[in-house]
């Protein structure tokens, strides 16, 4: 039975505009990953960080493991994300940037059980863009209720 968790940070598109985005693996621990595979998961308020020439996902939510003893996970721990030198170094580069952040897009299980982040390195979006995306998702929403009749 594969899992088909597919988790999005829905708050992601409408707050930055996404310049690239990386598949990166996640350092989890047990509980971690069967939290993973219930959905119990928020990307809300989460973003990246480097600590050194590391990658680190902070402020992910990953409820606790229901059926776990004392060895439970803490919810909101700093989690280390695996990708190769060259891209580390590459976003390290643009992160430096003005206006560049790296925030977390979609947490998946790929075909092998694996937990995979999907990450975008992004630069946030002024309030006028915000209001523009709304205009366009309402029209498109008008004309897809006028299409239907």
């Amino acid at each position: 039975m594969k899992a088909n968790i597919r988790i999005k940070n829905k708050r992601a598109s409408f707050e930055y505009f996404v310049v690239e985005s990386y598949t990166a693996g996640i350092v989890l621990t047990g509980t971690e990953i069967k939290s993973i595979r219930q959905g119990k998961v928020s990307l809300a308020d989460s973003y990246c960080t480097f600590k050194g020439i590391e990658l680190f996902v902070q402020e992910m939510h990953i409820a606790q493991y229901n059926y776990g003893t004392y060895n439970n996970h803490e919810p909101k721990r700093e989690r280390k994300l695996l990708l190769n030198f060259r891209e580390l170094k590459k976003l390290s580069t643009k992160v430096k940037e003005k206006g560049f952040t790296i925030i977390p897009l979609e947490l998946f299980i790929d075909d092998n059980g694996r937990a995979k982040l999907e990450i975008g390195l992004a630069r946030g979006k002024h309030f006028y863009d915000k209001r523009e995306d709304l205009k366009k998702k309402d029209s498109k929403r008008e004309i897809d209720r006028l299409t239907r009749y």
